[in-house]
């Protein structure tokens, strides 16, 4: 059995100037804006040494200490504050960082210290040497690493003084760093007590940089993105390495669902780490709109369910873009554990990288390592709705106000050659022509894109109820099929219920009754049995025709 899951069904393959003057004038004619009298930056400095001058007994400054300014916030009211670094002996002081905080008129109001013991040490000399500590970060590094062939590894190990961590002592700080097979940077930060080599502390930590993208469809995004050289790799250190490639057009050769040969995910790269036009013209623009896709998954799983990545194991996925001529699909595929986009025909599919796909792709590789839901009949049909279920909850999660939170599915990616204004819609599944509302004996025999149709209304009759409504701007209809009224409990909740029963109670054989019974479980788990989200998916996979 194929491990590839599409976002479609096969079957849908074939379906000026006198603004600027007027703004000139308005600026003209405007009151002159009132000057801003706060203090500035050198000035609030001028008064933070002032008061380290005055209040340094209380700070635990000595001689032997130095300062120096690392930030400075004024406030709109002119409240000041001073955050401060330290040395000992020109030795940086883990956990002697400080905050001064002034009065707008200068007069010292506090401070907040890291910590308050007092640092004096006999000696800064180390017994231990610095290579040996450079050794043990090694060690530490590989043992964080098991199982992985680490290539350029090295460490920098600085002589410190820690007072984090018990009584301030003379430390190692080491960075440990490497490349793994794949040339994903891994790296461990390893504190060692410089007189008795003993480990204090370690953690893992790769040099990450903030961007900002232009994607296609969500507006500017954020991204977090690892330096090389004097330029980005769209690869996210914080995330698992997830990163996001191009195919370059070129597709996979696969015979019997074995792919020999795999195309391209050429690694993007930028100078400046800001990425794309948000226009399709530039090929970093999807690139964009899929590694934003992906991290607000893997937030959304980590944030609201606790899982840490796809697989619950920490590590990211990867992205291919732009794969084929004018593909009009978007498929996860478990064998390479990485996510597949077409461009489109530009016609009935723009490229296939929204925020809901990217969702729904990604919870494939979620389904795989839980339920592991067999792609054919009922479970099939269950298997294509969690994708659905849990790309719409990405969707309202990352709150985007380019791509607000709705019921649709594909929504952005659609254009006018397909008929219709999304993939999919969970309020009255067969709203896409071929869907099923209520579940009967032959919805096993349905594409599992179709017999999904059942669980996807019973995720939004839960969630908002039946009837007319408009929801977050969209407005949408949804009938019972036994004619009852459904109250719903809110899409957060009905994404926990899901998310347990998926993890906790599914099976690869799971039919449609057998969700009935996973997701009561996980209803009565999570808030009572009898409670109102109880009776709530009762009624609502009653409405479904289920039990």
């Amino acid at each position: 059995m194929s491990r590839i899951r599409h976002i479609r069904g096969s079957s849908l393959a074939t379906a000026g100037a006198a603004a600027t003057t007027a703004a000139l004038l308005a600026a003209a004619l405007a009151p002159a804006a009132s000057a801003d009298t706060r203090p500035t930056r050198a000035t609030a400095i001028e008064n933070a040494v002032s008061a380290l001058a005055a209040h340094a007994a209380n700070l635990g400054l000595t001689s032997a200490q130095r300062t120096s300014v690392r930030d400075v916030v004024v406030d709109k009211d002119g409240t000041q504050h001073v955050r401060y670094d330290r040395t000992y002996r020109e030795l940086p002081v883990l956990g002697g960082d400080f905050v001064v905080h002034l009065a707008p008129d200068g007069a010292y109001r506090g401070a907040d210290r890291a910590t308050g013991k007092a640092i004096s040490l006999t000696s800064v000399t180390p017994e231990l040497s610095g290579a040996k500590a450079a050794g043990l970060a090694v060690n530490a590094l590989r043992a964080a690493n098991p199982g992985k062939a680490l290539k350029r590894v090295t460490a920098k190990p600085r002589l410190i003084v820690d007072a984090l961590h018990g009584a301030p002592r003379l430390a190692w700080h080491t960075d440990a760093v490497a490349q793994d097979s794949l040339g994903n940077p891994v790296a461990r930060t390893v504190l060692t007590d410089a007189r008795t080599g003993a480990r204090i502390d370690a953690w893992d930590s790769v040099e990450t940089a903030a961007g900002d993208g232009n994607s296609l469809y969500s507006g500017t995004v954020p991204l977090e993105t690892t330096p090389s050289g004097s330029t980005y790799q769209l690869k996210d250190p914080t995330r698992g390495n997830t990163y996001t490639g191009d195919a370059a057009n070129k597709t996979d050769l696969c015979i019997f669902g074995i792919c020999i040969s795999r195309a391209p995910a050429t690694l993007f790269t930028d100078a400046d780490n800001h990425w794309g036009t948000g226009a399709a013209s530039d090929r970093s623009s999807a690139a964009v709109d899929a590694q934003y896709g992906t991290n607000e998954t893997w937030d959304y799983y980590k944030n609201v369910h606790g899982r840490n990545g796809i697989a619950g194991d920490g590590k990211g996925s990867y992205n291919r873009v732009h794969y084929g001529n004018n593909y009009n699909n978007a498929f996860w595929d478990d064998s390479c554990f990485c996510m597949t986009y077409g461009d489109g025909d530009g016609s009935t599919f723009g490229p296939l990288v929204a925020l809901d796909v990217a969702g729904h792709e990604m919870s494939h590789g979620v389904t795989s390592k839980t339920a592991a839901l067999t792609y054919s009949g009922e479970s099939g049909g269950l298997n294509e709705a969690t994708s659905d279920i849990f790309g719409t909850m990405v969707e309202w999660y990352a709150n985007n106000a380019s791509d607000p939170g709705d019921y649709l599915i594909g929504e952005k990616i659609v254009r006018s050659g397909f008929g219709k204004p999304a993939l999919r819609f969970m309020d009255k599944p067969s709203r896409d022509g071929n869907s099923a509302d209520c579940w009967s004996s032959s919805v096993g025999n349905l594409d599992v894109h179709y017999s999904s149709g059942v669980a996807n209304h019973f995720a939004y009759l839960l969630a908002e109820g039946s009837g007319a409504k408009t929801v977050n701007g969209v407005a949408y209809d949804s009938p019972t099929c036994n004619g009852a009224t459904v109250t719903g409990i809110g899409h957060d909740k009905v994404g926990k219920i899901w998310y347990r029963a998926l993890t906790v109670y599914m099976t690869s054989s799971t039919n449609y009754a057998g969700a009935r019974t996973a997701t009561l479980n996980a209803a009565k788990d999570l808030y009572g049995a009898g409670s109102a989200e109880y009776n709530a998916v009762a009624a609502a996979w009653s409405a479904v025709s289920v039990g």
